[in-house]
């Protein structure tokens, strides 16, 4: 039974679902514990790194992008305390998304002929631009976007200037509890992915990959290193709990921030 969902999105950045909407997602789908870990942003709203919210505790989370030299892969970090470090950090990745979200729209514009009516701005992601191509005239829609335009090696796709893996754990650490690699099994190498973990905390263990994937690497990995175990719908809309944590892993994760 999933009792806690930690890899959740918010209108924050590219989910979505509203801060003030969390509880009621939560109690929807039997969740109790929801983390919220929008991409390279932190919630103003949240002033401590767990709190309560109509009933549902609610982690302070993000997760961030980061190089790792020979792929790019996704740092969860729990129980945020803003620090300097960190808040320099997300302002650097924002200003950094904007211009690139400026770039992706233009291209997409000129080749559809369309207006999208998107502003660029801090936390504008390509799911953003997705469905703006789907609510425009051009007769394409949310996954054609991608799949024609700008997705990774389509014609519109602009690369994000990304922290090095050295810097973002560095960052993270100081202002989390916890630290952790997100869905390991999503990479291009998952064994090099796997491999980062000696540095880190924590591991996803439970995601929703949408086929059958194979998690002997990750229980080597967890028992190689001694890592907490997280799990998350990784949710972009109101559905929380496609995957989670049970009530001991619950336990064990919040006992560590």
């Amino acid at each position: 039974m999933v009792v806690a969902d930690v890899h959740v999105h918010t209108t924050r950045s590219d989910g979505t679902l509203t801060l003030d909407a969390v509880p009621a997602a939560a109690r929807s789908a039997g969740v109790e514990v929801v983390a919220l870990t929008d991409h390279d942003r932190i919630q103003p709203a949240l002033d401590a790194p767990v709190t309560e919210r109509e009933g549902i505790t609610l982690v302070h989370g993000i997760e961030l992008r980061v190089d790792a030299g020979d792929q790019r892969v996704d740092l969860l970090g729990y129980g945020v305390e803003q620090t300097p470090a960190l808040t320099d950090l997300v302002e650097e990745i924002q200003r950094d998304r904007a211009e690139r979200g400026r770039a992706i729209v233009e291209c997409v514009e000129d080749r559809l002929g369309v207006d999208l009516g998107v502003e660029s701005r801090p936390g504008l992601g390509r799911p953003h631009i997705a469905r703006a191509v789907e609510a425009s005239p051009a007769d394409y829609d949310y996954q054609d976007a991608f799949d024609h335009f700008i997705g990774d090696d389509c014609p519109c796709y602009v690369a994000r200037d990304i922290p090095t893996i050295e810097r973002g754990r560095e960052v993270l650490a100081e202002a989390c509890g916890v630290v952790g690699l997100a869905h390991p099994l999503r990479y291009d190498d998952p064994d090099a992915a796997l491999d980062l973990t000696a540095d880190l905390d924590a591991v996803e263990r439970y995601y929703p990959y949408g086929h059958d994937a194979d998690p002997t690497t990750v229980e080597r990995a967890i028992e190689a290193h001694d890592l907490l175990v997280t799990g998350g719908s990784d949710a972009h809309d109101e559905q929380l709990g496609r995957a989670g944590l049970d009530r001991a892993a619950t336990e064990r994760l919040l006992a560590s921030l």
